[in-house]
């Protein structure tokens, strides 16, 4: 079992979780999920062990936990100490222009989001994959001081992230089908500090500043600063070069952060590194026979604009372990309904994902968009069962994914009525004028 992580350690984790918040990954969760059935484990990272490490280079991202991923975390029994340690989110928050703020909640009163060992478990730091055998199940490890290292294992679990050097050997396989896109949006992350040492800014939401064409985003870190993301075209990313330039342009876009972020540190911050790339990655079939499984983003990569990229990844270990009930832990039987059962899921979050950008960027500023919002939200409370708004199946439920997306579609098509009651709300409400006049 391979795992791109930093920190496998379930029983050292919880006080770092904010410091170093990709430590809770797929090929982790894995190992207790197999370790709870009395497999014997081994997780390899190619990174060191970074509870030793001076300096830990890397990365990092807010990561939002919602029900899919509680759901795992519950089934391994560790719920709710990692969610002790989150930030409940109860809406968007969205700044316009001139700064006023309009919460936009994410579904029913009460729901939120949060940011975010066992025995027979053995962890293997400093082990880099380059390759391994289908036939032998025999894999091959790098080590930092130019020795390799040979392992064999029954079944390999690829959890190494979108550049998978697990699924290295799926492609040299014929009906592999694999697709990479890069969007033509990078992303920037810049801090916003306490101010006299409370948060800037309300921290129980999901700031954005949608601009149609890009927008920037602020999550809460417990340290009461935010972590604010810009998202926008490389090609606008590349016309800023200055300062100056840079405090140009927010100033345009983004006034009300500008004293929040400080002058000093936006110019600093915004020219220390370039924009970073996002990948979606989609493939089938997830498994090789009975040797090899991907999860996570070895098999699914997706931009995180849902928030459900750890959330599908820990769906796919609490999947597994259902199908291993079904099937009596026949590995033959579990690879190939793994495959059947997760591909159109995760193809369909992809997707989602896409689509919920341009959301966040652009249709939040519509008034029409919030009018169908809350007249989603209405019908749902009138009929729970048959009009779900398509957040609340993705976020708050366990429905399969591609099933959301199809009755997402169903909904749609009664739509048209809307307009017909947005009519007759204005009926309403100018009979009343005038029969209080």
């Amino acid at each position: 079992m391979y795992d791109n992580l930093k920190h496998s350690d379930f029983g050292e984790i919880f006080k770092d979780l904010f410091l170093f918040p990709f430590i809770l990954q797929v090929g982790s969760l894995n190992a207790c999920f197999f370790a709870k059935r009395d497999f014997v484990v081994e997780v390899f990272e190619s990174r060191e062990d970074i509870r030793k490490a001076k300096i830990v280079k890397g990365r990092s991202i807010n990561l939002a936990l919602s029900h899919r991923g509680r759901q795992a975390l519950k089934h391994v029994g560790i719920e709710e100490k990692i969610v002790s340690k989150g930030i409940p989110m109860h809406a968007r928050m969205i700044h316009s222009l001139l700064g006023k703020q309009s919460p936009i909640p994410y579904g029913k009163k009460g729901q939120v989001r949060l940011l975010l060992t066992y025995p027979n478990t053995k962890l293997n730091f400093d082990h880099k994959l380059l390759d391994w055998s289908e036939e032998t199940g025999l894999m091959t490890f790098a080590r930092s001081d130019g020795s390799t290292e040979q392992i064999k294992a029954d079944l390999i679990v690829g959890c190494d992230g979108a550049f998978s050097a697990t699924r290295k050997q799926f492609l040299r396989r014929r009906l592999f089908n694999y697709s990479q896109t890069y969007i033509p949006h990078g992303y920037m992350e810049l801090t916003m500090p306490p101010i006299n040492g409370e948060f800037a800014m309300k921290p129980n939401y999901l700031h954005i500043w949608p601009r149609n064409t890009f927008m920037m985003i602020a999550l809460p870190n417990l340290d009461k600063t935010f972590t604010c993301t810009l998202f926008m075209p490389f090609e606008d990313f590349e016309k800023i070069t200055t300062g100056d330039g840079v405090i140009q342009f927010f100033q345009k876009y983004f006034p009300d952060t500008i004293p929040l972020i400080g002058i000093d540190a936006l110019k600093r911050d915004y020219l220390h590194l370039p924009a970073q790339a996002m990948v979606s990655v989609k493939c089938s079939p997830y498994h090789i026979g009975n040797k090899c499984v991907l999860m996570g983003d070895a098999a699914h990569a997706v931009v995180p604009f849902y928030g459900q990229g750890m959330n599908a990844g820990f769906e796919d270990c609490i999947v597994f372990d259902e199908l291993m009930d079904q099937f009596s832990e026949d590995f033959s039987a579990v690879l190939p309904e793994y495959t059947r059962v997760r591909v159109p899921d995760d193809h369909a979050i992809s997707d989602l994902a896409m689509y919920n950008y341009v959301e966040m960027r652009a249709h939040v500023n519509s008034r029409w968009f919030l009018f169908r919002k809350h007249v989603d939200n209405f019908l749902h409370f009138l009929m729970p069962k048959t009009i779900i708004p398509l957040y609340t199946m993705i976020t708050f439920s366990r429905t399969r994914y591609h099933e959301a997306v199809k009755q997402w579609h169903w909904q749609n098509k009664v739509r048209p009525f809307e307009k017909n009651i947005f009519s007759l709300n204005s009926l309403i409400f100018f009979s009343y004028i005038r029969f209080s006049f």
